[in-house]
């Protein structure tokens, strides 16, 4: 069975196309395709199912059209349609450090680095805008947006989750 915890968001089956068993898929990550992952996991009624890839080709830099196995007909995808799609976190910890997407690193918990002090949990990534966020869950509920750049981020411990980050005074307070 896979977990939740083992898996983060790449994106979403968005319709079918064509006859033939073929759905758009929009992905916000292509780790899929560079990790050379030979199948998607797609969340149905709640559960998270593996399916096998058959063929793919890109639309665009964020958009593909993808042909999963034993499904031949539009009919066979239509349960897919609006289905968030993942992948395990096994296959970003391949490509290593340097190529790693945001939303890998929901569920981690950032420390301050200067204090050692916990800040909160990252629950979200918001990548609306050019500059993303990790949207942060302090102790007491209260969620703060964090700037999710590099210069900010001093250690990861991919491990133990733990994010370290050097924020500017005053930052957590806005």
């Amino acid at each position: 069975m896979i977990h939740k915890e083992d898996v983060f968001l790449i994106g979403k089956l968005t319709k079918a196309h064509g006859l033939k068993g073929e759905i758009n898929f929009q992905f916000t990550n292509d780790i899929w395709e560079r990790a050379d992952c030979d199948y998607l996991i797609c969340e149905v009624d709640g559960i998270l199912v593996p399916f096998f890839i058959e063929e793919y080709r890109f639309r665009s830099d964020s958009t593909a059209l993808v042909k999963l196995e034993d499904l031949d007909s539009s009919d066979a995808v239509q349960m897919l349609v609006n289905s968030n799609v993942y992948i395990e976190k096994k296959h970003q910890e391949e490509l290593g450090e340097d190529e790693v997407s945001l939303h890998y690193f929901i569920g981690f918990q950032i420390i301050d680095s200067e204090n050692g002090e916990a800040i909160g949990t990252i629950i979200d990534i918001d990548d609306n805008t050019e500059n993303w966020l990790f949207i942060v869950e302090k102790a007491n509920g209260e969620e703060v947006m964090i700037p999710a750049h590099e210069e900010f981020i001093t250690d990861i411990q991919q491990e133990k989750k733990i994010m370290s980050m050097d924020l500017p005074l005053g930052l957590l307070e806005l």
